[in-house]
């Protein structure tokens, strides 16, 4: 059952606006109002309606939501996500100069994987967004269908599941993977996003 406060967002309220990072040790945040969401993130093709947060991009233009603030060093973040329309929803993680973790559902494989990333917000064109993939595991995805993600980085270990069910992990040195940077979300299609939570660990 939803409450009036289920949308916990990852930034931070004007309290602590001093910091550089999205949150503080133990914490998370309810932003309820959209005028304060669009004050901590750049929305671009995303917006707030009511505890809801919708994404809207096409396969030659993915619609794209990024933090102004970086991710802390130990995170964790839940949340429900329905991919209305088209193949791929992605979470960028540790999104810094161009690079980032890629952290997706992926209908056309049916697949969740896990890659490396390049995000050049100026340029759409082939191989200035996405990147390679360096692990997968099979899962069935549909659209108009709501799944539980959690993804936990700690001590530089990412884990990252759908359902609870179906879970990849990896070592971020070892796979050279971005170690700090900000949040956002990527779709080829529509997406809806409730429940988010992001927290420090």
């Amino acid at each position: 059952m939803k409450t009036k406060f289920t949308v916990f967002l990852l930034l931070q309220l004007i309290l602590i606006s001093c910091s550089s990072a999205i949150s503080t040790a133990k914490k998370e945040y309810k932003i309820t109002k959209a005028s304060q969401f669009k004050s901590h993130c750049d929305l671009n093709e995303w917006f707030l309606k009511k505890d809801t947060l919708i994404g809207h991009g096409v396969p030659l233009h993915w619609g794209v939501m990024e933090s102004k603030k970086r991710l802390p060093k130990n995170y964790e973040i839940d949340f429900k996500v329905n991919m209305i329309e088209e193949s791929l929803f992605e979470i960028m993680l540790n999104l810094n100069k161009g690079k980032y973790i890629r952290t997706y559902l992926y209908q056309i494989d049916q697949n969740i994987v896990i890659g490396d990333g390049v995000y050049d917000k100026k340029d759409d064109s082939y191989g200035k967004r996405g990147g390679k993939t360096l692990f997968r595991k099979p899962m069935q995805l549909e659209n108009n269908k709501w799944y539980n993600v959690k993804i936990k980085v700690l001590n530089n270990q990412l884990f990252f599941s759908v359902d609870n069910k179906t879970t990849l992990e990896c070592s971020l040195e070892k796979s050279n993977l971005s170690q700090k940077g900000k949040l956002g979300f990527i779709t080829n299609g529509e997406v809806k996003i409730t429940d988010l939570a992001i927290k420090s660990l």
